[in-house]
């Protein structure tokens, strides 16, 4: 078993910033690819970005590209999702997801799911 834990979520103006931290306990594996997912009021859950324990390769959707930065720190389990320039319309749940490969999270599916973090980005 893996579990995920997702912090830093909260009420931002338009413009600001904000950095989503997921940490893993239990079953982690160097083998893992972490990623983040977002679900907005009436709306279906959205892949945003995925990256491997095991290399530095980052993976985008069109969404997040060039506002979003995927990271990760092996040492400490964690993954962070730094968003900038938020937008109202970036206001969702935030979920972080485990899954044995950034091609599965690409695809929407995961093995493991954070509990979320809300993001509010006001206007």
């Amino acid at each position: 078993q893996v579990q995920l834990v997702e912090s830093g979520g909260g009420l931002v103006q338009a413009g600001g910033s904000l950095r989503l931290s997921c940490t893993a306990s239990g079953r982690t594996s160097s083998n893992y690819a972490m990623g983040w997912f977002r679900r907005a009021p009436g709306k279906e859950r959205e892949f945003l970005a995925a990256i491997s324990w095991s290399d530095d390769s980052p993976w985008y959707a069109d969404s997040a590209k060039g506002r979003f930065t995927i990271s990760r720190d092996n040492a400490k389990n964690t993954v962070y999702l730094q968003m900038n320039s938020l937008k109202p319309e970036d206001t969702a749940v935030y979920y972080c997801a485990g899954a044995t490969s950034v091609g599965t999270l690409k695809m929407g599916g995961a093995g493991y799911w954070g509990q979320g973090t809300q993001v509010t980005v006001s206007s």
